[in-house]
């Protein structure tokens, strides 16, 4: 009874969490739309969670000394990266179609292991590849000339880039000798969010920033909201609340069922911002974001988590590619719901 009651808070935790994400990119775009700059506001994002997550990080300070390449990292590609990148494609392409090409990151992640680190991969792992590719193909209309924005794809793509990097920086020293030298998610967290801010406010300067859009109202479809509430939820809600429930429903349930919950957030950025935006999407993107996920959920389960003494990478022991010693988000982005493990999910890197 006992271990069902967990398993439950674990689910409803993680839907939580995913809600939380899929949430950012419909609170963020209209924000820009009132005149912000998107590194603005993802300044504001990472600045104000920052903020809040100080405590977290002054009990978890060890890390400093244990893991600095680990959080340099993290801020750098999963936090600062990852959120830049993804707010900058939303100004310029619907929410749900630059959250699906982040989705993407798990394949990329194959494309390493095959490419780079030359090793085997299994044949599950190719056909996930393989349908998140055709399904991105439909999301972006490829027989229609991509009408959707070049520049507004290149930055979602490269959000799904960041994510890679960070998968391959979590998954350097994974071994067994390192286990209890594992670094705790949410100071991971922290610590990331920290630095993600420091180097924003180098690259977004905020002291530029039209801080007048913050006391007025953005437009929502036609529905007029306080700016300042936007902001709210997005650092609150978005950020902090959406990753400490993550990582503690990452705790509660199994890798596998916590990556199909992580999924369930490009579904939910989409129908938001369907609902809140009018960014409707067609019937072929429809069907291609579904494809896409279930490419990216075949892929994420099917990486490994490090080089394994076999011959061929992605066995099921190794589901869960991209857990750090500890996301995603999110994004991501995190993560954008690639792997996890009882650590922290780089799908929870994404937005």
């Amino acid at each position: 009874m006992h271990a069902s009651q967990g398993r439950s808070a674990g689910l409803g935790l993680a839907l939580a969490s995913a809600f939380a994400f899929g949430g950012s990119g419909v609170a963020a775009k209209p924000l820009i739309e009132a005149g912000l700059d998107p590194l603005h506001v993802v300044w504001l994002r990472v600045a104000g969670a920052a903020l809040v997550m100080l405590p977290v990080a002054w009990r978890h300070r060890d890390l400093l000394r244990r893991k600095p390449a680990l959080l340099v990292g993290f801020g750098l590609l999963a936090v600062a990266g990852v959120q830049a990148f993804y707010f900058a494609s939303i100004s310029r392409i619907p929410v749900g179609v630059a959250l699906l090409i982040e989705y993407l990151a798990p394949a990329l992640v194959l494309g390493w292991v095959r490419f780079v680190q030359r090793r085997p991969v299994t044949r599950a792992a190719a056909l996930g590849v393989v349908l998140a590719a055709g399904g991105l193909a439909c999301v972006v209309q490829v027989w229609s000339g991509l009408s959707l924005d070049l520049a507004g794809l290149l930055l979602a793509l490269a959000a799904a880039c960041c994510q890679v990097g960070y998968f391959v920086l979590s998954d350097q020293g994974a071994d067994e000798a390192e286990r209890a030298e594992r670094a705790d998610p949410v100071g991971v967290i922290a610590y990331g969010l920290l630095v993600g801010a420091l180097v924003l406010t180098v690259v977004a300067r905020p002291w530029g920033m039209d801080w007048s859009v913050l006391a007025g109202r953005a437009d929502m479809d036609g529905t007029s909201v306080p700016a300042w509430l936007l902001l709210g939820w997005i650092v609150l809600i978005a950020t902090v609340l959406a990753y400490v429930t993550g990582v503690i429903s990452v705790r509660k349930l199994s890798p596998q069922v916590a990556g199909v919950v992580a999924c369930l957030e490009a579904v939910i950025a989409t129908v938001l911002a369907w609902i809140l935006l009018g960014e409707h999407l067609d019937a072929p993107q429809i069907a291609g974001g579904a494809v896409v996920l279930v490419g990216a959920f075949i892929a994420q389960s099917s990486t490994p988590k490090a080089p394994a003494p076999g011959p061929v990478a992605g066995s099921g022991a190794d589901a869960g590619a991209g857990a750090v010693s500890e996301p995603e988000p999110g994004s991501g982005s995190g993560a954008a719901g690639a792997g996890r493990d009882t650590r922290l999910s780089a799908g929870r890197t994404a937005p």
